[in-house]
């Protein structure tokens, strides 16, 4: 697996071109990206639980899944959020021109918008921008990448070759996300592209498992956006398919390798973080209660800026476990670790060198690991620390 960040090249996969142009909307970045495949491709996608959806997220979810889809064409700047009928029919137009410039139908193409909540595409600026766009097409993930940033420090893309029983195929991975990061998505876009011959069938359902151990499990701020996508696109170029139980469990386990590793990138790139957070919660009485626990503890403000203080207070991850739920017959038996070093055993605190652990809180990652010794089933969730550059990031945003 081969991550892309900064001026590393990130191939996509086989019959996949995308680009990334200046429109004119914003100042100093490309604001206009696409993706596009020679050929039909099934797509699933997964979406925002806010009630408040923006309408390219409404337009999406009318025509997934599907398995005639082209391209996935994305602006920057303006998130189309809360933006009435006006904003339905500059969605629309977006779809037009984008359809237009490619040579494809309307009904072929996707979109996601992201950027400030409330504003109007500039959706003439868009449309003159399609052309060049179209021409700027190439065989690499990173001019998309950029084009889709918008608090984010830098982009990020992924890549991974698979070896399966009948050949190679290639997965390369696109997100967005840097702040209103939240469990059950948030103002993070993300994009999983595949050559493999993928049934129609089992689309949507990968794309749903793979999104509950990744992009679900992601926290930076506490708010679900109005914009979250997830989109799963697979062509078939390669000519390789999954041909046997082996092939899928090899497929799924990639996929989902990939689509974790751009959930760490966001939650790392978090605004105005220093260090990213790993919450392990093992053995507890269900899956239900090990994500909840794990996401609960990525959330809270006050670990969240104790991690930025390296400060190993163990007594506000016990406080966070209680609030999330966690059984009281489970608290009595847990075991806390910080950084490999056990802080809370079996219910009750025991001696650890605290300048030690504050200076092993330095770290660029943190991992916490929780053992509710209650059950079998476990749970990875990913977050970040909380610092005063987040507020000073948010008070300027507009």
């Amino acid at each position: 697996m081969t991550p892309g960040p900064g001026i590393a090249r990130t191939p996509l996969p086989q019959g996949f071109t995308a680009g990334g142009v200046n429109s004119g909307v914003r100042k100093y970045r490309p604001d206009l990206g696409v993706i596009v495949s020679d050929r039909d491709c099934v797509a699933a996608g997964v979406f925002t639980t806010n009630e408040c959806k923006a309408a390219p997220v409404r337009y999406c979810m009318e025509i997934l899944p599907n398995t005639n889809i082209r391209a996935i064409v994305t602006n920057s700047g303006q998130a189309n959020a809360a933006t009435g009928e006006e904003g339905e029919r500059n969605n629309l137009r977006l779809v037009k021109a984008t359809a237009d410039s490619l040579g494809l139908k309307p009904g072929q193409v996707l979109v996601a918008s992201t950027g400030v909540i409330g504003h109007q595409l500039e959706i003439e600026k868009i449309e003159a921008g399609m052309p060049i766009l179209a021409a700027s097409l190439g065989t690499n993930a990173e001019p998309f990448a950029l084009s889709i940033l918008t608090t984010d420090l830098v982009p990020k893309t992924l890549t991974s070759t698979v070896k399966l029983s009948g050949g190679e195929i290639r997965i390369t991975g696109i997100s967005k996300g840097s702040g209103m990061i939240h469990p059950n998505m948030a103002t993070m876009l993300g994009y999983i592209l595949t050559d493999c011959a993928v049934p129609a069938e089992l689309a949507r359902g990968l794309l749903k498992d793979v999104n509950q151990k990744s992009f679900n499990m992601i926290s930076v701020d506490g708010d679900t956006s109005t914009n979250d996508c997830a989109f799963f696109l697979a062509n078939g170029a390669s000519g390789v398919g999954l041909a046997t139980d082996a092939d899928f469990k090899k497929f799924k386990k990639a996929l989902t390798e990939v689509a974790q590793a751009l959930a760490k990138a966001i939650a790392r790139d978090g605004e105005g973080a220093d260090r990213l957070i790993e919450v392990c919660v093992k053995n507890a009485p269900n899956q239900a209660m090990a994500e909840r626990a794990a996401r609960g503890v990525t959330v809270s403000p006050l670990i969240k800026t104790a991690m930025h203080g390296f400060d190993p207070n163990w007594g506000r991850i016990l406080a966070r476990l209680g609030a999330e739920q966690v059984p009281a017959a489970a608290l009595d038996k847990l075991t806390l670790e910080m950084q490999g070093v056990k802080v809370f055993v079996d219910g009750a605190p025991v001696p650890f060198d605290r300048e030690a652990v504050r200076n092993l809180l330095k770290a660029e990652t943190v991992r916490l690991e929780v053992d509710l010794k209650s059950g079998t089933a476990e749970a990875t969730a990913w977050g970040c620390d909380l610092s005063k550059r987040y507020v000073d990031i948010n008070v300027d945003y507009n």
